[in-house]
This record gives structure tokens, sequence and C-alpha cells, in this order.
């Protein structure tokens, strides 16, 4: 207990020490590039994820490969893939495509369930009002299927904010920068530090993400997707 005390201790003075928030090492500068490794990474897998998921969950045709192929997908280890491109291309780009395979499938997957799961009557009497498959798809199933397709984005930016700490393995920056550098050198305060970074990165994340469903869905739809 006394041990793990002291590390708290020890962490909590390294994230309050004034010279970890300056210069190319110092906090700011790693936050931002996570920040940006998963912002890039999450825009990606959104476009992709959200275009299949609504593709698929409006025709009704293709659902169920589209599915399938996400969750073999989600099988694949993130880290084992970024090791494998490495080596072919030693660049921060094999990261964010290992970041972008890992966001996309609950993209997909949440947002094709939400489409596919709107009331037939009410995309009925859309149509009944005269409008076409694209309106039906934008003003009705895309409205209804909301909190889905935003549990969907949170919990993949969840994710991508956790393991894009592993852009710091390959050498690249990040907040996962001070895990690896604190494992390297038997630095456990590093390591407590940086995870705590992450930790409380993700939980922005998350509750961003709260504020945003409230703000956005319906009250009539919050309590049809789970928080």
């Amino acid at each position: 207990m006394n041990d793990l005390w002291n590390q708290i201790t020890l962490s909590w003075e390294w994230l309050t020490a004034s010279a970890q928030w300056h210069g190319e090492e110092g906090i700011p500068h790693r936050l931002l590039q996570h920040v940006i490794y998963s912002g890039i990474s999450l825009l990606c897998a959104a476009v992709i994820g959200l275009a299949l998921g609504l593709l698929v969950g409006h025709t009704g045709r293709g659902g169920f490969l589209a599915v399938s192929v996400a969750n073999i997908a989600r099988a694949v280890p993130t880290f084992g893939l970024v090791l494998i491109i490495v080596l072919i291309d030693y660049s921060i780009t094999p990261v964010l495509v290992a970041l972008v395979a890992l966001a996309v499938p609950p993209i997909l997957v949440n947002t094709f369930e939400g489409v596919r799961a709107v009331d037939p009557d009410a995309k009925d009497a859309a149509r009944g009002m005269g409008m076409t498959g694209w309106g039906v798809l934008w003003r009705a199933e895309v409205p209804m299927a909301l909190p889905l397709i935003l549990l969907g984005l949170r919990t993949s930016a969840v994710q991508v904010v956790a393991t894009a700490t592993i852009a710091a393995y390959p050498g690249f920056g990040g907040l996962g920068r001070y895990i690896i550098d604190g494992l390297a050198r038997n630095d456990y305060q590093l390591v407590v530090g940086g995870t705590v970074l992450v930790v409380l990165l993700a939980i922005i994340v998350q509750t961003a993400f709260a504020g945003l469903r409230r703000l956005l869905v319906s009250p009539g739809l919050l309590g049809s997707a789970r928080s």
C-alpha cells in the first residue's frame, strides 16, 4: 500500500512539475500529437463507417457481409497490425491505418443496426409525404438512428484515444511516449503519469460525446440506446 501511495505521489509531482509543461517533450506538445493522431484516425473511420453503415442499412443489401467483415476486423490485434505494416513503411501512416481499422467496426455496425431498426411505419409515412429515398434516409432514418450512431462514434473515439499510445512504439510521439520511455527506463513515475493522462483524455472524450448526444438527439429517443 505504501509503494502504491508513493507511486501516486511521485506521479502527481511529475504531472504538476513546471518542466513537464514546456518544450517538445512537455505534456501540451505530446497531448497535441496524441489528439492529432486520434482525430485523423477517427475522422477517416467515421467517413468509411458512416457511409457503409448508412448504405447497407438503408438499402438492406450487403448488411450481413458488412457486419461480418467488421466483426472479423475487431479480432485483428491492432498492435500486431502496426508491427507488420511498419516493417513495410516506417512512418506514422501504418499507425493511422491500424487505428482506422480499429475504429471502423463499431461505427459501421452501430450505424447499420440503428438505420435497420427504424420503424418501417415511419419510413412508409415519410414516403407517403412525398420524400425520395434520399429524403427518407436523412430526414427519417438518420434522426431516429442517431442515438446508436453516436454510441458507435463514442465507442470508437474512446478506443482510438486509448490505443493511440502504440504510436510511440515505432518511435513516434503522443502520450504513449511517456509510457514506452518509462518502461524502457524502469521509470514507473513516467509510466503512471502517462497512463493517467491517457485515461483523463478518454474521459474527456466520453463526456464530450455524452453532451453531444443530449444536444443532438430528440428527448423522445434518448432512451433508445444505452449510454
